[in-house]
């Protein structure tokens, strides 16, 4: 198995390296503006948008003016909202297995698990990377929402081909993976480059009002090794209330807990004192695909 060890990217073992991630960027304007305000201003370093969402376009124009930005893909199969739904890109009609009977992805991954064609999932994902591409924007990974590719070891090989079709690292989980009893064996490729920490905040810390230390305390105790940290920054405002209704895991209030810690001085300086290596999901696709 290739397991992520840094001499096969070619860097210093001893080093402590980090991506600082920020999903869901296309979901709404609050997710957007609060995305685009943390990697101009704070210490967030990567995105990834996701193409069937209402605001798509919005970051699509911003990735495309703001090349130097790491930008990937957060390729979407499911939503999981209550009144704020989205669908495929390709229509209900090309990829019918993928919608519940109001045409829109479903809510929970069990039910998408249970009705999705292979092929009508490898479809709408070409078909949601082709609108990024078209748009003249150069994508840096491929990564899942709700981790949907990583349900079975058939989804997973989809997901790892189209990595290797568009020559674009995916975001590869070892600890989730497991949880669905996938045989890590199978990811043996050159290509399959594991993290060897993802880190990602609970709804347990959410509700203790201990999410903010957790990321603290995750800065403070990263260990050599190629590390990510997931998060999902947004303004707790109207919109993104009325989004989250009736889910405060990953809700309004923990989005803007994600926004307020990852763009304060406190993260800053930890960074920096701590010696961290910040890297890009940009930089691994040069070294895996060079």
């Amino acid at each position: 198995m290739q397991m992520t060890n840094l001499t096969t990217l070619g860097l210093d073992p001893n080093k402590i390296y980090l991506i600082i991630h920020a999903d869901d960027a296309g979901l709404c304007s609050a997710e957007n503006e609060a995305t685009k305000m943390a990697l101009q201003n704070g210490s967030i370093n990567s995105f990834s948008i996701m193409p069937p969402c209402p605001g798509f376009k919005e970051m699509l124009s911003f990735a495309k003016t703001n090349p130097y930005l790491d930008c990937g893909i957060h390729l979407t199969l499911t939503c999981e909202w209550k009144d704020f739904k989205w669908g495929p890109v390709l229509g209900k009609d090309k990829v019918p297995s993928l919608v519940d009977a109001s045409g829109h992805f479903y809510k929970k991954r069990e039910m998408f698990l249970t009705h999705a064609k292979p092929e009508e999932v490898l479809l709408e994902l070409e078909a949601q990377i082709q609108l990024v591409l078209d748009a003249g924007v150069n994508p840096s990974h491929l990564d899942s929402h709700m981790y949907t590719l990583g349900l079975s070891e058939e989804l997973l090989n989809i997901y790892r081909f189209l990595g290797k079709k568009y020559q674009l690292p995916v975001l590869l989980d070892s600890a989730l993976l497991k949880l669905k009893n996938i045989d890590l064996d199978i990811l043996n490729d050159k290509e399959d480059i594991i993290m060897d920490e993802v880190y990602l905040g609970t709804f347990e810390e959410f509700q203790k009002g201990a999410l903010a230390t957790f990321y603290e305390n995750t800065l403070l105790n990263l260990t050599p090794g190629l590390n990510i940290i997931l998060l999902h920054p947004a303004f707790n405002n109207a919109e993104m209330q009325a989004i989250t209704i009736d889910h405060p895991n990953f809700g309004a209030a923990w989005r803007q807990i994600d926004y307020d810690f990852f763009t304060s001085s406190k993260c800053a300086s930890i960074i920096a004192n701590k010696s961290i290596e910040m890297i890009t999901w940009q930089e691994i696709k040069q070294i895996i695909y060079n």
